[in-house]
């Protein structure tokens, strides 16, 4: 089944998948070794994103607990933890602790295919996991949600699907021979929704990407609350 390709349709998978890096808090003035928090960052992926652990992160920026805020200055790299590192500006930033627990993800994602996983994530050069399979498989819904683009009109990522969930989320589903679903369709959690195929790519696999607010996330790290 081919699905026919509508322009506003293609500009909205466009502008859905150019999202990826934009923030509303700019990096200028940001110096070496620090980094200023985002919207959607958590602390767990600030650290491993430095590769550093959370309890480093902590430490250097004086943190009683994981709870941080958009415009927050950290410490994420070099030199020894302690308190006269942390930049003036930023102790006054440091949110006061709180004794509420981190709210839990809005979702929780299934897996969409069994295969293994043969590209890791990589951003910017790769915005999600490909997932090793054979042609014809079935490709499943990560999660409940809504099909909000099905086509095949940006070419890198052959016939594609792109399901919004709750909490911001959306899913997207690459290089499928076959789209079993339509825009509009409301999808269940397990549901086959595409066919396993190599379409925008040299070998049979799946590219599935998770994003949040526009920007990818890792999917098979935790994911953050939206």
């Amino acid at each position: 089944m081919r699905l026919k390709l509508h322009w506003p349709n293609l500009l909205v998978a466009a502008l859905l998948l150019s999202l990826i890096g934009c923030g509303t808090t700019s990096d200028v003035g940001v110096p070496d070794g620090y980094y200023r928090v985002k919207a959607g960052d958590t602390l767990y992926r600030i650290a491993l994103n430095n590769k550093q652990s959370v309890a480093t992160i902590k430490s250097w920026n004086n943190l009683k607990s994981n709870d941080i805020e958009v415009g927050q200055l950290l410490r994420v790299s070099g030199g020894s933890a302690g308190k006269s590192n942390v930049p003036a500006s930023n102790k006054t930033a440091a949110p006061a602790p709180r004794t509420t627990p981190a709210p839990k993800p809005s979702i929780e994602l299934s897996w969409p295919h069994s295969g293994s996983i043969i590209t890791k994530y990589a951003p910017p050069r790769n915005k999600g996991i490909d997932i090793a399979g054979n042609e014809g498989d079935a490709i499943l819904a990560a999660a409940d949600g809504k099909v909000v683009y099905a086509g095949d009109g940006i070419r890198a990522y052959g016939h594609m699907l792109i399901i919004r969930h709750s909490g911001d989320y959306l899913t997207t589903y690459a290089h499928n021979q076959t789209l079993l679903v339509a825009e509009g369709a409301q999808v269940r959690r397990g549901q086959p929704i595409a066919k396993m195929g190599q379409t925008g790519t040299d070998k049979v696999k799946l590219h599935f990407e998770v994003r949040l607010k526009g920007q990818p996330i890792n999917p098979i790290g935790p994911l953050p609350d939206r």
